[in-house]
């Protein structure tokens, strides 16, 4: 996937969706770099264009680059809803992508009505399928309460599997729950340790918080 996104300065806009479609990770949500890199107006429309065509055709991944380029106004108009209704279709093919998106959409009412439900099934079918920022959505709406009874003990879980896969937001959370001793016993050197690896990966909150903390 890096290979192809550092070879898009070489690419007109035709070889970059190609490229893009043809690529074996659909499952990455890194695909999403494909649209920032194409960087003029005229060209985000042509590969809007190209994507619309190809998904026609029920290619999955071209379903949720235009519902990506809808969600973000790329190359077209920004229409949520529009979003929502390509994720959905994916996401009803059991794509990791869509699973996700539908599930953040329910969480938060982008383009639709807030349904905490819907948002907690769809993180947990994504969750399922390896998705890491799932797994931490997840792992915070046990950790509030959020549409869900409070459950700690399932937080720490959905935190300690993304975070073991290198998620930095999850890593921080990890640390926040060993910190106040939350769903596990109290321990500074795991704090430490999680806050830590978050802090290498550049997350700001958790190298403030390793500041407080070596005072």
């Amino acid at each position: 996937m890096s290979q192809i996104i550092e070879n898009f300065g070489k690419m007109d806009t035709k070889e970059m969706v190609y490229t893009s479609l043809t690529n074996e990770d659909i499952s990455s949500e890194k695909n999403s770099n494909i649209i920032v890199r194409i960087e003029t107006s005229e060209n985000r429309k042509k590969a809007f264009n190209l994507f619309i065509k190809a998904s026609e055709q029920n290619h999955i991944l071209a379903q949720y680059y235009v519902g990506l380029c809808y969600e973000c106004g790329r190359g077209t108009v920004k229409d949520k809803k529009l979003a929502f209704e390509y994720y959905k279709k994916i996401a009803n093919k059991g794509n990791v992508l869509g699973l996700f998106r539908c599930g953040y959409f329910y969480d938060i009412g982008f383009g639709i009505s807030v349904n905490k439900q819907k948002a907690i099934e769809l993180y947990q079918q994504a969750a399922n399928l390896g998705h890491l920022i799932a797994q931490n959505n997840l792992g915070v709406m046990y950790e509030n309460g959020d549409g869900i009874n409070k459950d700690y003990g399932r937080a720490f879980e959905l935190y300690h599997k993304a975070a073991n896969s290198g998620y930095s937001l999850a890593q921080y959370n990890l640390a926040d729950m060993y910190e106040y001793g939350k769903g596990i016993e109290n321990d500074i050197n795991q704090t430490i340790y999680w806050y830590e690896k978050s802090a290498k990966q550049g997350y700001q909150l958790a190298q403030n918080k390793l500041e407080i903390l070596r005072k």
